[in-house]
């Protein structure tokens, strides 16, 4: 059955939703709050919708669900790095938590064609095994 709506996704946060959003907003350039009201908040970024639901205690964010920003540059996944990880956690491959629970993986866009070349695609996975923040420079060499 067709809906005229996109679907998004709420995120549950404890009663700091405003916070997580704007923190959010701050670091995406085509972002902003659309709407909020005392128990939830409608947010873009880039493009896409979000719900920041003031939800209390009950639940709370796991890496089983992530969000992925494919990156075009080096300068690209260090800014996001830095800015979504300031307060967080950093993984490895790529993945981050940021300070509100909410899991990242900052990705290169070009991983999936190092991946796709069989010659490369061993060394391409021992090296990004190897990291933290993904380096594209150090991939492409693989």
């Amino acid at each position: 059955m067709k809906i005229s709506k996109p679907i998004y996704t709420c995120l549950w946060f404890e009663d700091n939703a405003l916070d997580a959003a704007t923190f959010y907003c701050s670091i995406f350039e085509d972002a902003h709050i659309e709407q909020q009201n005392p128990f939830a908040l409608l947010f873009k970024l880039n493009g896409t919708t979000f719900m920041a639901l003031h939800g209390g205690p009950k639940y709370f964010h796991s890496p089983a669900v992530s969000f992925v920003i494919d990156c075009d540059t080096q300068e690209q996944i260090d800014y996001f790095w830095e800015k979504l990880g300031a307060d967080g956690r950093y993984d490895r491959c790529g993945w981050l938590t940021d300070k509100f629970g909410i899991s990242w993986q900052i990705v290169p866009t070009i991983l999936p064609q190092l991946m796709a070349d069989e010659s490369k695609r061993d060394n391409v996975v021992k090296a990004f095994m190897q990291m933290s923040k993904f380096d594209i420079q150090t991939l492409l060499e693989a």
